[in-house]
């Protein structure tokens, strides 16, 4: 039996599909919701709702915009990034991975 793989509609957060290969994202349109959408690998959700639930001081999180927040939340879950590899630039709020 071949492993799935659940993502969820960034819109409505309530869609979830599962495929049976493993990427960052799919863009589809939700059924429950109808927007066209970004579907995240639940890794990625998972982490980007761990990290609303404790936020990281040393990003200034309250200050990022939640697509900003899910890059974030992706490169941590998807590669071997840390929050050291992240900063918060004041000029725009934008999200700089080094």
């Amino acid at each position: 039996m071949s492993r799935t793989h659940t993502y969820r509609c960034l819109s409505c957060l309530d869609e979830v599909v599962t495929r049976s290969f493993d990427t960052s994202h799919l863009s589809r349109t939700c059924p429950n919701c109808g927007s066209f959408e970004r579907f995240a690998n639940q890794s990625v959700v998972d982490r980007f709702e761990s990290l609303e639930a404790s936020p990281p001081a040393e990003l200034d999180w309250e200050r990022l915009e939640r697509r900003e927040k899910l890059v974030v939340a992706e490169r941590l879950a998807r590669t071997e990034r840390t929050l050291d590899d992240f900063d918060v630039t004041d000029a725009t709020n934008a999200v700089a991975a080094e």
